[in-house]
C-alpha cells in the first residue's frame, strides 16, 4: 500500500442555512458520516457543528476525489436524518455549496481544537473566517 497523509477541513450548511440541526439529530448525522466515511476507506478525525452547519476534519485517500467524498457523506447523512426524523414536516437537505481547505500534520491539533470547540466559538463570536467560509 502506498503512503499518504491528506488532511482536509470541510464545512457545509443546511439548505437555506435553516437552523434545524438539534443535538438528537447530530447523533444520527455524525454516525452516518462516520459510517459512510469508513465505507469509503477514509477517516473522520473530528466532526462538530451548530444548528445550521457542520465542520469535518477528514483524511481522504488520494484515489477518491474530495467532492465525491463530500457528496456521498452529505447524501448518507441527509438520508439517515430523513429516515430518523420523518416527522419534521420538511425534508432535511444540505445546500450544494461547501468549503474545503487542506492542512498539514503540523496544524492538525489546531484544526481539531477548532472543530471540537464549534459551539463555543459561535457563542463567543471567536471565529476563524478562513475555516468558516463556504462560498467565495
Amino acid at each position: 500500500m502506498s503512503f499518504w497523509k491528506c488532511y482536509y477541513h470541510i464545512i457545509w450548511a443546511t439548505k437555506n442555512r435553516q437552523p434545524i440541526i438539534t443535538p438528537a439529530m447530530e447523533t444520527i448525522l455524525f454516525a452516518a458520516a462516520h459510517s459512510k466515511s469508513e465505507e469509503l476507506r477514509c477517516s473522520i478525525l473530528a466532526i462538530n457543528g451548530i444548528a445550521d452547519h457542520i465542520h469535518v476534519a477528514v483524511s481522504i485517500r488520494p484515489a477518491l476525489a474530495v467532492g465525491d467524498w463530500i457528496g456521498q457523506v452529505k447524501g448518507a447523512s441527509s438520508h439517515a436524518l430523513n429516515l430518523a426524523f420523518d416527522d419534521l414536516g420538511i425534508k432535511f437537505r444540505w445546500q450544494e455549496d461547501y468549503g474545503v481547505v487542506t492542512f498539514g500534520a503540523k496544524n492538525l491539533p489546531l484544526v481539531l481544537a477548532y472543530i471540537e470547540g464549534q459551539k463555543e466559538h459561535h457563542l463567543s463570536a471567536a471565529l476563524q473566517s478562513y475555516l468558516e467560509q463556504i462560498e467565495e
